[in-house]
């Protein structure tokens, strides 16, 4: 498969070089800052760390309003529970499959490196013919968007932005959900294993994963919740004492691994091992087409001494349990569209006595997002937790009369003869903050098609790039005069 256009390829290829896992993005900052200097643009830092590097009109374009090219730096970093990496040192190993890129055993860093590889092509493309334009990369996008939240006022000065963070080529994005995280504390005291108790290593693996978003409604598992179910059907029958638990990884990712290790009476290990098998089986079958690699083992493993107090393991796992995760409200004016949904992200214990769990809410209306985020709350709190709903980000109200939405659309149809999608989409992009501090400012977004986002199963399709490049050639060449 060839690699078309070969400069956004090179571009990308060289950014998967350089370590940039979310909230540790220095590296990224550095290698952008000698692109600029090495290409003879203006560049400018803020104390975030978010950068803007600037290019000149072409000649009789200088009274072209100045557009926004706008992605993110940073990258989720997941990986195959086999998968030996240090993302904050080592690259990513892309390879061609067929049509698809994908990377050796991790997340690509197509999100949102891909876009990023295209402002970098537009601004060493001397080629192109466009207006000024300025190319923002912004930080820690990916864990809470903050470097779009500290971004401050007139740090850009451009009328129209087109962010290149979607996922869908083909689609035009005009707004978004905006996102909360709801974080809840166990506190719980140790407790001896019984001297007659066997240890026992539970482990929920291989499901499909993806973004908690863009992937809530395809009925993929989540390995927290179907860890929880193994436990609370086996927890009474058996007195089971839980050691620890632990599943999920970041806050927007659907997860994919989960376990527990237990402790259960010596003379039950085996009729456990059946009940295990049983329901194993029987989730295999209930989700046997989104989840057609999903593993469930159950192995003995070293003694412990110490487990979580009684009372507190049953709450852990009731609220687990009883928690919503997954599509909570459809839209009523856009068919098949989700309009909130949660995500039980991570199960972690942060520290001796203490058991973090991590959700995320998601929803297109404020007021069902902090319903959302507040019946995630209860439930816990009805079990004796410490929560706390953290400060959100907005929303991306629809704008349908949009200057720039009607060239992307006129430009997409004149190149490929047929009309593209224009939609709105249930993943957070940072285009709600930037409305914020930039209230009059006109956004699109569009990128060329990836699967499997924010899991090691991430590809790129490979020919939806070279489409996607020549909309947005288009679009930077036939931005509005007025």
């Amino acid at each position: 498969m060839e690699l078309k256009p070969q400069i956004v390829f090179d571009y990308f290829a060289q950014i998967n070089k350089v370590p940039r896992p979310s909230k540790h993005e220095e590296k990224i900052i550095e290698f952008l800052h000698q692109f600029a200097i090495n290409e003879g643009l203006e560049y400018k830092t803020d104390k975030t760390g978010n950068i803007l590097i600037s290019k000149k009109a072409s000649m009789g374009m200088e009274n072209v309003p100045t557009v926004i090219l706008q992605c993110h730096m940073d990258m989720v970093c997941e990986k195959n529970s086999d998968k030996i990496i240090n993302f904050e040192t080592d690259p990513i190993e892309s390879y061609v499959d067929g049509e698809w890129m994908r990377a050796r055993g991790t997340t690509l860093g197509a999100d949102d490196g891909i876009g990023m590889a295209m402002a970098m092509a537009v601004l060493s493309d001397d080629s192109i013919k466009h207006g000024p334009i300025e190319c923002l990369f912004t930080r820690d996008e990916e864990t809470g968007l903050t470097g779009a939240e500290a971004l401050e006022s007139g740090f850009m000065t451009g009328k129209y932005l087109i962010n290149l963070d979607s996922e869908d080529e083909g689609e035009i994005f005009i707004g978004c959900a905006g996102g909360v995280n709801t974080e809840i504390l166990f506190h719980y005291t140790e407790q001896d294993v019984p001297k007659n108790y066997f240890p026992m290593h539970i482990v929920v693996d291989k499901l499909t994963g993806g973004h908690s978003g863009d992937d809530i409604n395809k009925n993929r598992a989540n390995a927290n919740k179907l860890l929880a179910r193994i436990l609370y059907k086996v927890i009474d029958k058996y007195d089971l004492k839980l050691i620890s638990i632990n599943g999920g990884n970041l806050h927007n990712a659907i997860p994919r691994h989960a376990e527990a290790i237990i402790a259960i009476p010596d003379n039950k290990k085996h009729e456990l091992r059946i009940d295990f098998n049983i329901l194993a089986s029987e989730i295999q079958n209930e989700y046997h087409a989104t989840e057609p690699n999903a593993q469930f083992i159950m192995e003995s493993t070293d003694r412990y001494e110490k487990c979580i107090d009684d009372t507190t393991a049953h709450n852990i796992i009731a609220s687990l349990i009883a928690v919503h995760h997954g599509v909570y409200e459809w839209s009523q004016d856009i068919p098949h569209f989700v309009e909130t949904s949660s995500n039980l992200a991570s199960i972690k214990v942060t520290e001796p006595g203490t058991i973090k769990i991590v959700t995320s809410q998601r929803s297109s209306t404020e007021s069902q997002l902090e319903h959302m985020s507040n019946t995630v709350a209860a439930t816990f709190r009805l079990a004796g937790a410490d929560v706390t709903i953290h400060d959100g980000y907005p929303g991306w109200k629809p704008n349908p009369n949009s200057k720039i939405l009607k060239v992307a659309t006129e430009k997409y149809k004149e190149l490929f003869n047929k009309e593209p999608k224009v939609r709105a989409i249930h993943a957070g992009l940072e285009c709600g903050l930037f409305s914020k501090k930039y209230p009059e400012l006109d956004m699109i977004s569009i990128g060329p098609t990836l699967k499997g986002v924010h899991s090691p199963d991430e590809c790129l399709h490979i020919p939806s790039v070279n489409l996607v490049w020549q909309h947005l050639v288009a679009i930077i060449e036939n931005i509005p005069n007025n």
